[in-house]
């Protein structure tokens, strides 16, 4: 299963490391990163693979979270199952 993470806030030092060691410590596989900044604003969106996150999604989005507060930052995951069921309605 596949995901999306989005990272949206002030740049700042950090931001890609801190997200890749958070997907390291939940061996969830980063397949793809897209980062730009605009403005003084860091938007960054990253395609993951879940297959072998050691964690439930619940446990996934709260350890996001709590990095999104931590960064003073906006981080969600969306996983593909989202995705897919948007373009079926």
């Amino acid at each position: 299963m596949k995901a999306v993470i989005t990272v949206i806030g002030r740049d700042t030092v950090g931001v890609v490391a801190k997200v890749s060691a958070v997907c390291a410590e939940l061996n969830i596989n980063i397949e793809d990163v897209s980062q730009s900044i605009m403005q003084d604003m860091f938007c960054m969106i990253m395609l993951v693979n879940l297959n072998g996150c050691t964690v439930d999604s619940a446990a996934m989005r709260e350890r996001f979270a709590a990095l999104g507060k931590e960064m003073q930052m906006q981080v969600t995951v969306t996983r593909q199952e989202v995705f897919d069921a948007m373009h079926t309605v």
